[in-house]
Formats: structure tokens, C-alpha cells, sequence
């Protein structure tokens, strides 16, 4: 089964904006959040998240020519990890985080969005080539009834 070429463009998608997020934010946490008038409370903290999504988004882009085993295991993780941040980013709107918390929103949805939806193309298409590989072997293992083989 092929990797669909869009699946491997938002890869390097989430490469690059887990990069441009979680480098200044591990580097330079105090300097980003002041720029989205975040406090930083907790410096480790951030680094924390910042090395986290360097980490994913460097696995996406090491991973963007995988095979499809890989990319399933990946889809995995990225798409538990998206659901936990959205769930986390909105509970942390609830008490009052600053407004830059919908942009992480926003993102960590439409994250969650692509990694489901390609979780759910790959396990239909390989149901389908499942199907089709078992047609082909039943239509391989059929014999003619009429036929009598001793003569």
C-alpha cells in the first residue's frame, strides 16, 4: 500500500510548525511568550513543551519517506498527542490562559483533524487491498465443477 503524497506533505507540515514553535520556546522561552503576552511562569516548563514538539516534529520530518507500518504507529501518537493538547489548551482557556492559547488551539485541532483522517484512509484502504487481495486468491483457488479431472 502506497503513502498518500498529501500525507506526506502535512509531515512536513507539522515538522515545520513544530519547529517554529518549539525551538523559540525551548531556546527562549521568556522572549516568545512575551511576544503573545503569555506570562512565563515556569521557564522549565515551556522548555519542557518546546523540546517536546522539536521532538515530534523532527520524528515527522525523519519520517516523512517511512513505510506505511511507521507511518500508522506515527499517526498513532501524533493523533493521541493532538487530543490531549486540544483537550489541555482548552481546559487551560477555561482559567483564563491568555488569547494566544486559540492559536495553539486552532492548531492542535486542525492536527488532530488530518492525523484522524488519514488514520482512518489508511485502515480503509488497507481493508480494501485486504478484500481485494482475498477476491483474487478465492478467484485463483476456484475449479470448474464440470470438469472432471480423472477424465
Amino acid at each position: 500500500m502506497e503513502i498518500p503524497p498529501t500525507l506526506r506533505q502535512w509531515f512536513l507540515a507539522h515538522f515545520v510548525a513544530n519547529t517554529a514553535v518549539g525551538a523559540p520556546l525551548f531556546l527562549a522561552p521568556q522572549w516568545l511568550l512575551a511576544r503573545a503576552d503569555w506570562p512565563c511562569v515556569d521557564s522549565l516548563t515551556a522548555r519542557l513543551v518546546g523540546a517536546a514538539l522539536i521532538a515530534i516534529g523532527g520524528q515527522s520530518f525523519l519520517s516523512r519517506n517511512a513505510g506505511i507500518a511507521e507511518y500508522r504507529t506515527l499517526l498513532s501518537l501524533f493523533s493521541m498527542w493532538s487530543a490531549a493538547a486540544v483537550v489541555g489548551t482548552f481546559v487551560a482557556i477555561g482559567f483564563g490562559a491568555p488569547p494566544a492559547a486559540w492559536a495553539a488551539l486552532s492548531a492542535f485541532l486542525v492536527f488532530t483533524g488530518v492525523f484522524n483522517n488519514y488514520r482512518v484512509r489508511l485502515r480503509q484502504m488497507a481493508e480494501a487491498k485486504e478484500a481485494t487481495d482475498d477476491e483474487a486468491a478465492e478467484a485463483a483457488n476456484v475449479t470448474d465443477d464440470s470438469v472432471d479431472p480423472l477424465g
